[in-house]
């Protein structure tokens, strides 16, 4: 590759011998992002599974100790209620982890749908799911969300509704515009000449050769959904008290900046190193999986 490049290889090429999987595995973990990304990703991951091993109290058990300083029996101190904050953030992790997962799955299944029909029939079918896409994206993502739980109702499962709605115009124009390039290429015609079905084309040749992008923006989007969820969750839209979710500790510890900046700074962490980690990972997989990266 030319040295002058803007474009960073990655200097490393499978052997005769070695299979696919292992090759992409081999360069994921030489890849720094990548791999610095996963781990953060699967620390988190553990801390959620893990959560009753790990920590010594119940998320919503109180003590005399209110808004106590980091110590050895509470390592992140106390709330105002006596709560301990790092078992409240450890078990966050679990709700946070849980709404960017089913509200990017649920964004994927149905944005990728709506693309995929929408770039391959075109027509009427694309100018009524691109006019959707367009309705969605003309509203700011978080007023939207905020109108969705506002009509349903706050909670836990109508925020993860709300996310994965306002997700779904990006998953929805990425797969569209990548259909819209896959079923040109000669052997879809060649497909399309032997009298193939459209539903076997769709789901055998198109398909399979869009998910590197979506894979790339679920894994992007999945930051993107921590940050909404807290943020309804701070408005008092998302998960309710007494369940530990990070945006709603960030809320309930406003008025304690001055006197207690614990109650704010480890839940505001957590935050920071989830979106952190799956950004990592997002950039790692796009670099991975664009062939100007390869040699």
């Amino acid at each position: 590759m030319n040295e002058n490049s803007s474009v960073t290889s990655i200097d490393y090429a499978p052997s005769i011998h070695e299979s696919p999987v292992r090759y992409f595995l081999r360069a994921f973990w030489r890849h720094r992002s990548a791999a610095i990304g996963s781990v953060i990703i699967i620390l988190f991951i553990l801390l959620a599974v893990f959560a009753p091993v790990i920590t010594p109290y119940q998320y919503d058990q109180r003590s005399s100790a209110l808004l106590a300083s980091p110590s050895a029996s509470h390592w992140f101190g106390t709330d105002d209620m006596g709560r301990d904050i790092f078992t409240r953030v450890i078990y966050g992790a679990r709700i946070s982890l849980q709404v960017g997962f089913f509200a990017i799955a649920g964004s994927i299944v149905i944005g990728s749908f709506l693309g995929l029909i929408a770039g391959y029939y075109g027509r009427w079918r694309d100018t009524i799911i691109s006019r959707i896409f367009d309705i969605l994206l003309a509203f700011p993502s978080i007023l939207l969300a905020i109108a969705i739980v506002a009509i349903l109702g706050p909670g836990l499962n109508n925020a993860m509704i709300a996310v994965a709605v306002i997700n779904i115009p990006a998953f929805g124009r990425l797969m569209r515009s990548r259909v819209l390039s896959v079923k040109e290429e000669d052997y879809i015609l060649a497909a399309r000449a032997m009298g193939m079905k459209n539903s076997r084309i769709l789901w055998k040749h198109i398909l399979p050769n869009c998910w590197s992008p979506i894979l790339v923006q679920g894994t992007l989007g999945f930051a993107t959904a921590v940050i909404e969820a807290a943020a309804l969750g701070f408005l008092g839209l998302g998960a309710q008290p007494p369940q530990p979710e990070w945006g709603t500790m960030l809320s309930d510890s406003r008025e304690f900046i001055q006197l207690a900046p614990w109650t704010m700074i480890f839940p505001g962490l957590a935050i920071v190193c989830t979106v952190l980690g799956f950004n990592l990972l997002g950039d790692g997989l796009r670099d991975l999986f664009d062939p100007r990266m390869k040699e």
